[in-house]
């Protein structure tokens, strides 16, 4: 795992990642829009970048499809140096996030239109466009109009009309969004066996963390034009490097604490008056003084009020989520003054009981209350 800008990250030996990015950059007008980056793909990978708005991932999807031309630094696909290659040459399939299909043409034609830009016989096109169709599920749709589909059926047809090309690399822009949930995780489902069975290189742009968490082999975590740290699903969930992370991936509860020493890998804290020991995950802590304790809602347990070493709260609010509850709770200790802790549902509590939040022995993380890494 690699976090920050640094280079690069590693690729196994004897495998030439399929996208190589040294060091691209990109400005507007004088704004930053993507400091350096150094970034290698593996090929086949699903590689999911991940931030706010703003952060800086179209962006870079937009430089490795060549729709923007760098300001520093050089681009890769393959051992093939593309950073003056115009799109049409760089055997890329994209889907945008509003398909862009042509209205005017049936699904067939719109499948087939990048084939008939490359000079595609006819006979080869029918049968790539009918193999492509067949992939997404769509084969008896040939002759429909894009107005005469769903939503979620105009998303194959993009998807197919990437994919006929065979192309070297897979671009998806936010391609669920305009999708309801229901849709939209069945898409996900349907996308994720697609890339794997065909082994496709795959950069994958959202703003969704349960999106990349669910579909991704690693996850480029950005905010601000920086990618923040990179990392399989698990680690960027399980080992955030930074507060921003820690909070944009997944809940975490913000503990204001006084971190009093460190010894055999035990950070001693003193968290609203609370003493406690626990064990993280970090190879370095910060020094001590005041710090930001990050607990996953998971790794809490409820308790009765007043156990000892326990964080004293009371319940504001009970949230029932079928088959657990999200209690929420006012705790002093707690930045904002707010924890969140989920329970079986059978087990939740009226708005106003007071109780103990117990902080696990290991699993957390403690980042400096000054972290850079806590805005967006």
């Amino acid at each position: 795992m690699s976090s920050e800008i640094a280079p690069p990250v590693s690729v196994d030996a004897g495998d030439p990642p399929a996208v190589k990015i040294d060091g691209v950059a990109k400005s507007f007008s004088g704004t930053v829009a993507l400091e350096p980056v150094w970034l290698k793909i593996r090929r086949g990978e699903f590689l999911t970048l991940l931030g706010p708005s703003g952060c800086g991932k179209t962006t870079l999807l937009n430089l490795i499809a060549g729709f923007l031309e760098a300001d520093a630094g050089e681009l890769f696909i393959g051992d093939e140096l593309v950073t003056q290659v115009p799109p049409h040459k760089r055997e890329i399939g994209i889907v945008f996030q509003n398909y862009a299909l042509f209205p005017h043409m049936n699904v067939a034609q719109n499948v087939a239109y990048g084939l008939r830009t490359r000079r595609v016989s006819r006979a080869e096109t029918r049968q790539r466009v009918r193999e492509a169709l067949d992939l997404v599920k769509l084969g008896d749709f040939a002759d429909r109009r894009p107005r005469q589909l769903s939503g979620g059926q105009q998303q194959r047809v993009a998807l197919a009309r990437a994919l006929v090309i065979r192309p070297r690399v897979l671009l998806l822009d936010e391609p669920f969004s305009a999708l309801d949930r229901n849709l939209r995780t069945a898409m996900q489902v349907e996308l994720k066996e697609i890339q794997s069975r065909l082994g496709l290189t795959t950069v994958f742009v959202t703003h969704d963390q349960s999106e990349a968490l669910s579909m991704s082999d690693r996850i480029a975590v950005m905010s601000r034009g920086r990618i923040r740290q990179i990392g399989s699903p698990s680690e960027i969930y399980d080992r955030p490097q930074s507060r921003f992370v820690s909070t944009f991936v997944g809940d975490a509860n913000l503990f204001a604490a006084d971190l009093l020493g460190r010894d055999a890998g035990a950070a001693s804290l003193d968290v609203g008056g609370t003493r406690t020991s626990l064990a993280t995950y970090q190879d370095e802590c910060p020094a001590p003084g005041p710090v930001t304790l990050v607990v996953r809602p998971e790794q809490c347990a409820l308790t009765a009020a007043g156990e000892p070493g326990t964080v004293p709260a009371t319940v504001a609010l009970s949230v029932y989520q079928g088959s657990y509850a999200e209690l929420y709770l006012d705790c002093p200790a707690a930045e904002g003054g707010r924890a969140m802790l989920r329970v079986p549902a059978s087990e939740a509590l009226a708005a106003g009981t007071t109780v103990g939040i117990r902080l696990p022995d290991t699993g957390p993380a403690v980042f400096a209350r000054e972290d850079e890494g806590a805005a967006a």
